[in-house]
């Protein structure tokens, strides 16, 4: 019986079937002759499109047989997209991109660009997930290339436009500081997806970003390119959908590409020129086909007629090409079939050579580029302080730590202090958000940054978390140190993909040859005396623990917020991380301790070269040893106040411990903690089921082998309600109190 004929060999079987039956053409073309009188495509630059096109066609066979083989694990193939290698031709070494996964013709063209590069080897090396892959090391089939200038992306659902346009955004910026010298003045940013991803949230956030950026006078220039092949794995797009919602936009201009490939070529030129000379947005409109189905598991005849499908090989662009190619006269049938021949044997050999290189084989290979971390990096960055005289200049001539009438200060005054002074030694920081310009932040925490550093480094953004997060990302790949504002933590949840799909995965997909370090501040927790409800009273820190990579703390206090901000951001500089700085709201203005008026929650700023980095927890009471409270936060407060009740109630001398660093969480001090004091409770203020840090410390001590009694406090699972009804559902001082005496009897 014969075997069944796949869609994969009809495909090639027509190619090869034109190449050896076509005729040559009568007038034949010198390499450096236009394929016709109104393009500027020469007969050379085709035949090198070609070839790429031809690398990318077979790099797609060659991973479905090794998919057979059980020796490769990627099969999402770049078939009928391949005329993206025009742009791959078209744009410079020093153009970003962020691409597409059928970006197959656009990465083998852009490979030319550096002979040093094997793009063939390397892409097989990532199919079979070898360590010697250049860029992901066998953690994920990307493309992605640190010479090349393009970012890894793992599953661009269109999750990584807002960076692009974050890139493109912050370009002048960067330039104007020193920064991303192997970019020039008139680079541009391409970012490439599919007709179906154009519909996400977050590839029109990307592309609003762009267009609001030059409305307010900015620069953003990035080429949206949109690869449209009509359906979405097995969801079709109405005809001229992409056309109708995207060729009318206010700035946004919008140039559409199809047929021959020397007219796609002058259509794709043209769009490069503007988006390089306008310094705005461009889309650029690529009809392509997708043969062979979404991926080698898709089952194409379940959503497709055979006629349909017939129908989109028939639009094969190799094929198209190749027709081309030969009826102009810039090649020969026989020269396009060497061609082909000549890279299948490259294929054959990188791949049998890729099988045998080594993968991943332990835990610490894969995680290193994760989260690195280097403590006495970091502290010599508290060696790089501005001068006294630029500081009495932005200051006022009242400096924070001499400040008079009173020198102890609030939270909100430390951290506003603390960024104007990290602000003034590093000029790479940025500062932006809703509302944090002109008004200085909804609790006024940076007030009069503007004033004192500008609006190029401190300015207001639209009102979307989405492209603040994007915007901090393309920042940091550009050079530059973002620190967003998230306004309140339950907006976060809006965008919180752009963190853990992006943000956190860069470096670990880029072996961290790509970094973005910043230090996103979110004002969060709940507390505030009954306003605004559950979405300005968050109280689940859940969401963010759960991201691998990400450093997470909280303040409790002023001083230690000035100190924390200090390490946060000497270490987003010096490892590359991403952080989010956690601060209370209901702390920012808080003056007192144990009663009104008393101001023992007011400190003193600290001197600059004291900072706090992960693992170093605050300790108070350090000689009670009868029992050992773990909070951290709003708990923090509510833990002394019941300290202090325990002692004078009912003798029991509480040692209470402030974790300030949630993510990684200070297991080990802890644990000596524990050890000294012999019973734990852990007053934890965010819900009680996977949303705080209470499960975590006490499984961590149960496993270590610790078998003192433990306890914890943890709110209710819901939402915060307004008014003294907030009171009913998050932990208090009274419940502390009852639960301590409880363990400590």
């Amino acid at each position: 019986m014969a075997t069944p004929i796949t869609r994969v060999e009809i495909v090639q079987a027509a190619f090869f079937d034109y190449l050896k039956s076509a005729a040559s053409s009568e007038n034949r073309l010198a390499k450096d002759e236009a394929l016709s009188a109104e393009t500027t495509l020469t007969a050379g630059q085709a035949v090198e499109i070609f070839e790429d096109q031809v690398m990318s066609r077979l790099l797609d066979v060659a991973a479905r047989e090794l998919k057979k083989r059980n020796e490769g694990y990627y099969t999402i193939s770049s078939a009928g997209h391949e005329n993206n290698a025009i742009i791959g031709t078209l744009l410079r070494l020093d153009d970003p991109c962020f691409l597409h996964y059928r970006a197959g013709g656009l990465m083998m063209a852009r490979s030319r660009k550096t002979p040093d590069i094997d793009p063939i080897l390397d892409t097989m090396l990532s199919y079979c997930a070898s360590i010697d892959d250049p860029i992901a090391q066998g953690r994920h089939k990307v493309w992605g290339s640190r010479p090349l200038w393009v970012p890894p992306q793992t599953s661009t659902i269109a999750s990584h436009l807002p960076k692009a346009s974050g890139l493109a955004f912050a370009l002048r910026q960067a330039r104007k500081l020193g920064r991303c010298n192997d970019l020039r003045d008139d680079s541009i940013i391409c970012c490439s997806f599919g007709d179906a991803s154009a519909n996400h949230a977050t590839a029109l956030a990307g592309i609003n970003a762009a267009s609001y950026t030059v409305r307010r006078g900015g620069s953003a220039p990035i080429l949206f390119l949109c690869e449209d092949n009509g359906i979405g794995i097995s969801v079709e797009t109405p005809p001229n959908w992409i056309r109708d919602s995207f060729s009318n936009r206010p700035h946004l201009k919008y140039y559409e590409a199809e047929g021959e490939l020397d007219e796609i070529w002058d259509v794709a030129e043209e769009a490069i020129r503007t988006c390089r000379k306008m310094r705005a947005p461009v889309f650029l409109h690529l009809h392509t086909a997708r043969l062979w189905g979404h991926a080698g598991t898709d089952v194409e005849t379940t959503y497709r007629s055979l006629e349909q499908i017939a129908s989109q090989e028939a639009l094969d662009p190799l094929l198209v090409n190749a027709h081309r190619l030969v009826e102009s006269g810039a090649a020969e049938p026989s020269d396009l079939l060497a061609i082909t021949e000549s890279v299948q044997h490259r294929i054959e050999e990188a791949m049998e050579e890729a099988i045998k290189r080594p993968k991943l084989t332990s835990v610490e290979q894969i995680i290193a580029p994760l989260a690195p971390y280097d403590e006495s990096i970091c502290r010599e960055q508290s060696r790089m302080q501005a001068a006294e005289e630029s500081r009495n200049r932005i200051f006022d001539n009242a400096l924070p730590e001499r400040a008079t009438a009173p020198t102890k200060r609030t939270m909100a005054a430390h951290i506003n202090s603390a960024l104007a002074d990290e602000m003034l030694s590093f000029p790479e920081i940025i500062v932006f958000g809703e509302d944090v310009g002109k008004k200085g932040g909804v609790y006024y925490v940076t007030a009069n940054l503007q004033k004192k550093f500008g609006i190029n480094r401190v300015f207001d953004t639209l009102l979307d978390e989405t492209t603040i997060l994007g915007t901090a990302q393309g920042a940091a790949m550009a050079g530059l140190l973002p620190i967003p504002e998230i306004q309140y933590l339950a907006y976060l949840h809006n965008a919180l993909d752009q963190i853990r799909g992006e943000a956190c995965s860069l470096s670990f997909f880029a072996s961290g040859q790509f970094t973005n370090p910043m230090v996103v501040r979110i004002a969060g927790l709940a507390y505030q005396k009954g306003f605004g409800g559950h979405f300005h009273n968050d109280n689940s820190i859940g969401a963010l623990r759960d991201i691998p990579g990400l450093m997470l703390c909280v303040p409790s206090r002023g001083d230690d917020a000035a100190r924390m901000l200090r390490g946060a951001i000497a270490t987003a500089r010096a490892c590359g991380r991403v952080i989010a700085f956690l601060e209370p709201i209901a702390l920012y203005h808080e003056k007192d301790l144990y009663k009104d008026g008393d101001g023992q929650w007011l400190f003193d700023y600290p001197h600059l070269q004291e900072m706090l980095l992960p693992g170093e927890i605050g300790a108070y009471h350090p000689d009670s040893n009868d029992l050992l409270i773990v909070s951290y936060g709003n708990g923090l407060r509510l833990s002394l106040r019941a300290a202090r009740r325990l002692k004078h109630e009912a003798g029991i001398n509480a040692r209470v411990i402030d974790l300030r660093w949630l993510n990684p969480l200070p297991f080990e001090a802890v644990r000596r903690h524990a050890l000294e004091c012999g019973r734990v409770l852990v007053a934890d203020e965010c819900r009680a089921t996977g949303g705080g840090v209470a499960d975590a410390i006490i499984a961590d001590l149960a496993e270590s082998g610790f078998t003192g009694p433990m306890r914890s406090v943890r709110a209710v699972d819901s939402y915060v309600p307004l008014a003294a009804a907030a009171n009913l559902v998050l932990i208090s001082e009274n419940q502390i109190f009852e639960s301590a005496q409880g363990i400590a009897r």
